[in-house]
């Protein structure tokens, strides 16, 4: 068996250049490419095609969640691993929608992060203490009973809509997420409506609000 290739990707240059620290301390583990923001993140996943990628939660232009399930999408065959500053049983059952297969509070230790990652190495899902059983449980039951998953406004925006309320409550106007996203103004604003629409709000401030509720951003 080959080096073990992780791709780390944090917004925090010192955050992110601990967790490549950590990496390269393992025996038979390289850091393979690291990332600023999210869409560096995904666009790198396709390029190298990590083993593992560590991923925060709480990048810019694109969050580690829409990160993890662009990732997840391309059938890359990478596991990512995120990493959150705060726990939450809502948050946890994001992650494991986005297709992750591990979740670590970055209050964790180190031991929590290589028992992670040598978990998800081999093919196995890794999920921190604080998680509790009844959350996990009731996930996976949901998974098993369709019909009773949660359909909230949240999980009726799709993938684009999501980046553009991100790019939005970030403070970019329509024709930034524009150039962002290499479509055209027009296109941003029947996404907006749109997105107002679903998640039924009329301001700007209010979609700040639900962003944050639903960790497209952090506060």
């Amino acid at each position: 068996m080959g080096a073990l290739r992780l791709l780390v990707a944090d917004g925090n240059e010192i955050v992110r250049k601990g967790l490549c620290a950590i990496v390269r301390e393992q025996p038979g583990w390289e850091v393979a490419g690291e990332a600023r923001e999210g869409r560096e993140a995904v666009k790198m996943a396709k390029q190298i095609k990590p083993d593992v990628a560590i991923i925060d939660i709480g990048m810019n232009l694109l969050n580690g969640l829409d990160a993890t399930r662009q990732i997840a999408n391309d059938s890359l065959g990478t596991k990512v691993l995120l990493l959150t500053g705060h726990d939450s049983d809502r948050l946890l059952v994001q992650a494991l929608e986005a297709g992750a297969h591990g979740y670590l509070v970055k209050s964790d230790t180190a031991d929590d992060l290589v028992s992670a990652v040598e978990a998800l190495g081999h093919g196995r899902m890794y999920f921190t203490e604080r998680v509790s059983r009844e959350v996990l449980a009731g996930y996976l039951e949901k998974l098993k009973n369709p019909a009773h998953a949660d359909h909230n406004s949240a999980s009726r925006l799709t993938g684009r809509e999501r980046e553009v309320v991100q790019l939005v409550a970030e403070g970019q106007s329509s024709k930034e997420v524009a150039i962002s996203l290499k479509i055209s103004s027009k296109t941003v604003e029947t996404h907006r409506a749109n997105i107002m629409r679903k998640i039924d709000c009329h301001t700007v401030a209010a979609l700040v609000r639900h962003a944050i509720r639903n960790n497209i951003i952090e506060a």
